[in-house]
């Protein structure tokens, strides 16, 4: 590839896709409409996109309801459950709140993005929200919305998403991952002690 061949200029991009329909263009609200939060509440699932320093980061987020809660029109509340204590996605919003939502619902080939800023959250009231039989988050995203939108179906219709046919057969366990990055690790051990351990440390 020359550099040629590279598209530098927003004007070159423009010229070569054309101009956006009008359905891209009057779908976008900058508030959770009615409309969009009756799908968005039921999705289970999301992806969360951040930036920082060290470049930028997209993690999944799922729970066993509704992933997010709308405290109003202009604001989402994310519980950020149990994972791997890395908190790639917390640091770069404690750094740089820009972030990304996009929503997911299994059948659907539709998907809704949000756009906006977000802060960490460990006030007793927020937490308070999210008390399942006393369990809690340790912290909330709070999410204040710039944009919401619904998002073409034609990714996850090419890529046949939600069709019933397993493709995981003989994918890569995490353990082959982790051995691979570190010869030393037991892989083997690492994947057999994982489904008992997942379902002790869920939340």
């Amino acid at each position: 590839m020359s550099q040629a061949d590279i598209i530098k200029h927003i004007a070159a991009l423009e010229a070569l896709y054309g101009l956006p329909g009008q359905a891209s263009l009057i779908k976008v609200a900058d508030r959770m409409v009615p409309v969009y939060w009756d799908w968005v509440k039921r999705s289970r699932l999301c992806m969360l996109s951040t930036i920082g320093p060290e470049g930028t980061d997209c993690s999944p987020r799922g729970d066993d309801g509704p992933v997010v809660t709308m405290l109003d029109e202009k604001t989402l509340l994310l519980p950020d459950w149990r994972g791997n204590n890395r908190m790639d996605s917390l640091r770069n919003i404690v750094r740089d709140g820009r972030i990304s939502l996009l929503f997911l619902i299994p059948g659907s080939n539709n998907v809704v993005r949000v756009n906006g800023s977000a802060v960490v959250s460990v006030a007793a009231d927020i937490l308070d929200r999210f008390d399942t039989e006393g369990r809690k988050p340790r912290s909330v995203i709070v999410v204040t919305i710039q944009e919401v939108y619904s998002q073409c179906a034609r990714a996850l219709m090419r890529a046949g998403t939600w069709s019933a046919t397993d493709e995981s057969a003989g994918l890569p366990s995490v353990g082959d991952m982790l051995k691979a990055m570190e010869a030393s690790f037991d892989g083997a051990a690492y994947d057999d002690a994982w489904a008992e351990r997942a379902a002790k440390t869920m939340w």
